[in-house]
């Protein structure tokens, strides 16, 4: 590859779009969704691209401004992004290495192995040592806390997104009649055959848990993700023992130490990292290797785009979390076909913006 460009400036917008199926579940309700838009340009003219989905809209003013003050510390710095990303983390050395600060260095991180893997000319699965293959998804655009009743033709129509074989339901009504009722309508409009994988979002106490769970446990379920809050690493351990069906957590681990001190706790048969709080591409890169050593199968959580890079050179790759919730500010959408999303043969992580439709949505950060 030669010397590497310098990173010579960063751009960031936010953009709140309409979703097209509201989200409405035990962590609120939303009928919007925040992108902030982070645009890392070198010296050699290539710009890097990548998008936080800091889930409520105020949260952009919060994030925007962190992404930049940790841009100035790179700017005029060869691009590479392990040395930024560990100059990055140690700087939360003193505050934490949660919250805000965190999804910054994150997405300044996803931002500048794009500009690399661009620079080299080449898709970022390449350049990190794998090749472009479709990868397993479910379809999670859907599927909430919304009237059964409605359940089944959504159902059937999540399905015909992309020919999916898997979806994700979210459960933790008040009545266990009507999660039942729910798991029966999506199975009648998806058909018996369909993998259901059912998110609780952390709405459950320890105790409700086990009964909600000991109930639903032989409706045939794929895995049970986050009943119950997500640092309760004991309770997740007992869970795991009790139940029969797989317990699925990870997606609020901020860093490789957060992965790695579930699997010492077994608090989990399965794991889903998100890249905003595990750290982007570089945490990534660092945390999945501990999940491998210890037999456990890895998803992801929302960046589908990104994501889909980092499962080509995952060694337990499992399932890849399918959302469009991006689609719309985005000039060429990934395509989905057969249940698997297609990654393109373009460099870097193969997003770019459609920047009339980021100026319909754009916000003040």
């Amino acid at each position: 590859m030669g010397k590497r460009p310098t990173l010579e400036s960063v751009e960031v917008r936010g953009v709140v779009m309409p979703l097209r199926r509201p989200v409405v579940s035990k962590v609120g309700q939303f009928a919007e969704w925040p992108l902030l838009l982070i645009d890392a340009r070198t010296s050699d003219g290539v710009v890097g691209r990548a998008y936080l989905e800091p889930y409520l809209a105020q949260s952009l003013r919060y994030v925007a401004p962190a992404v930049r003050d940790l841009a100035v510390t790179c700017v005029g710095k060869e691009l590479d992004p392990i040395a930024r990303f560990q100059a990055n983390r140690r700087a939360l050395n003193l505050i934490g290495y949660g919250g805000v600060a965190a999804i910054a260095v994150a997405g300044l991180d996803m931002a500048l192995w794009d500009a690399l893997a661009k620079a080299a000319g080449l898709p970022l699965a390449c350049l990190l040592g794998g090749s472009l293959e479709p990868v397993p998804a479910y379809n999670s655009n859907g599927l909430w806390l919304t009237e059964v009743a409605t359940l089944a033709d959504e159902a059937a129509a999540l399905v015909g997104e992309g020919g999916f074989g898997a979806l994700k339901l979210r459960l933790g009504r008040t009545r266990l009649a009507d999660d039942l009722a729910a798991i029966a309508e999506v199975r009648r409009g998806a058909g018996a055959d369909i993998k259901l994988m059912v998110d609780f979002n952390q709405g459950l106490s320890l105790g409700d848990a086990l009964d909600r769970c000991h109930a639903l446990d032989d409706q045939g379920l794929y895995w049970f993700e986050e009943p119950i809050v997500y640092d309760d690493l004991a309770g997740y351990a007992h869970l795991t023992k009790v139940l029969k069906t797989p317990v699925q957590l990870g997606e609020n681990f901020y860093g490789p130490r957060d992965l790695l001190a579930a699997v010492r706790a077994e608090a989990g048969v399965y794991v889903m990292p998100d890249l905003t709080r595990i750290g982007g591409v570089s945490g990534w890169l660092r945390s999945v290797p501990i999940a491998a050593a210890a037999g456990l199968q890895v998803s992801t959580h929302l960046y589908p785009e990104v994501a889909a890079h980092l499962m080509c050179v995952t060694e337990t790759a499992h399932w890849l979390e399918w959302q469009d919730w991006a689609d719309p500010i985005l000039a060429e959408p990934f395509k989905v076909r057969e249940g698997r999303i297609e990654i393109p043969d373009r460099p870097g992580c193969g997003i770019d913006w459609n920047e009339d439709a980021v100026k319909r949505y754009c916000v003040d950060v």
